[in-house]
């Protein structure tokens, strides 16, 4: 099927509409994040993100309540532009348990499979406003 812009808004539709009604009840599940811990595992991040300059992937300061794909000066996967995400806690903790699952096609391929690190992280992240 050709991607058409009619196509990629029901798929952006129907991306959004399923995180918005998983999203609350899946956020209930996260643990509670340290963001000591997670400043600490934020090193496995600087090989490919910075917290304020854009790398092989994106700038990491003010990522809570952004939309994915929305820094201008990044040339972000075309699968991640048209995924219409926007980046909160149980958001970013399924792209970091399998990015690849969550948005294909997507450049990231970093997997956390500890669901503490990622809480840890994710609240590390949430201060970096």
């Amino acid at each position: 099927m050709p991607r058409t812009p009619l196509h990629r808004a029901r798929v952006r539709l129907a991306l959004s509409l399923a995180a918005a009604l998983a999203g609350p009840a899946y956020a209930a599940d996260l643990p509670a994040g340290d963001p000591v811990r997670g400043q600490s595992l934020y090193q496995a991040c600087t090989s490919c993100h910075s917290v304020d300059e854009n790398d092989i992937g994106p700038k990491h300061r003010g990522v809570l309540g952004r939309r994915a794909g929305s820094i201008p000066d990044y040339n972000y996967s075309a699968a991640l532009k048209a995924s219409g995400l926007t980046w909160d806690a149980a958001t970013l903790d399924r792209w970091l348990t399998n990015p690849q699952a969550l948005v294909p096609g997507t450049k990231m391929f970093f997997q956390l499979p500890d669901a503490q690190k990622r809480a840890d992280l994710i609240a590390y992240l949430g201060q970096l406003k």
